[in-house]
């Protein structure tokens, strides 16, 4: 498996910022790891082991990066005016600077002029990032693996409710969502799976909330809720990525 490593200057986080690429050609995914996570994270917990058979047959590409957690979402002592913004900036330095990248190295080892979109993918707070990016920049991205995710704001910054926090709230942001907003039609052409097991460690009723606000809004997402036994840890995550991927890469 072909493995890369890049540290380039984010202008929008004032900061060098890290990230590995696995494979070497196919369908751009984006990976981002579980709460104060690191780029590396997507090897050192051998989730590498799980996604090899799509990186090998050149299927995917897989961009892992870092968190600003500890920055934004992990520090609930801190200011949560100046925290939601600094996420705000960390979304940015995703949308403006790390897609471009990612769009430039899949054209040219796919030897394509365009790109099919790219999947965003993560667990627990990982999940929670990897499904703000997908519902609030639809022309970026069209595929949406999110595995025990957290949809409220509540979560990292508690009462705190100005416009900037409930953009970053799932359950707040598809809620007050017209249901004749444009973006709803334009979810309905990609392919979005929301899964949470209802076992330990497990919150499955964000999940419940959020997958009644799909139903609402008429947005279409495969919202699953597995078993009792199934926890909040990456055992359960590699089974849910060997059951979902196949579907999430079809094109169809």
């Amino acid at each position: 498996m072909e493995v890369q490593y890049r540290k380039e200057y984010s202008p929008a986080l004032g900061r060098d910022m890290e990230c590995k690429i696995y494979g070497h050609k196919g369908r751009p995914v984006l990976f981002i790891p579980c709460q104060d996570g690191r780029f590396f994270d997507f090897e050192n917990f051998h989730m590498t082991d799980t996604w090899s058979p799509w990186l090998e047959a050149g299927e995917v590409m897989v961009f892992s990066i870092d968190t600003i957690d500890q920055e934004t979402w992990s520090d609930t002592d801190g200011d949560p005016y100046w925290r939601i913004r600094r996420y705000e900036q960390w979304l940015q330095y995703i949308t403006d600077e790390m897609v471009p990248f990612m769009r430039e190295i899949v054209n040219e080892r796919n030897g394509w002029t365009g790109y099919p979109g790219i999947m965003v993918f993560g667990c627990s707070l990982g999940a929670t990032h990897a499904a703000n990016l997908y519902f609030r920049r639809p022309d970026l991205f069209d595929r949406l693996l999110a595995l025990s995710g957290l949809y409220s704001a509540g979560y990292g910054f508690g009462s705190c409710t100005d416009e900037v926090v409930r953009r970053n709230s799932l359950v707040d942001f598809l809620g007050d969502m017209p249901k004749d907003d444009p973006r709803i039609a334009l979810y309905n052409l990609k392919k979005a799976v929301i899964c949470v097991g209802q076992g330990p460690w497990e919150l499955p009723d964000s999940t419940r909330q959020l997958a009644q606000i799909l139903a609402q809004k008429d947005i279409h997402a495969w919202v699953d809720f597995w078993g009792y036994d199934c926890s909040h840890d990456w055992y359960w995550w590699y089974k849910q990525v060997e059951y979902f991927v196949p579907y999430l890469l079809k094109n169809d």
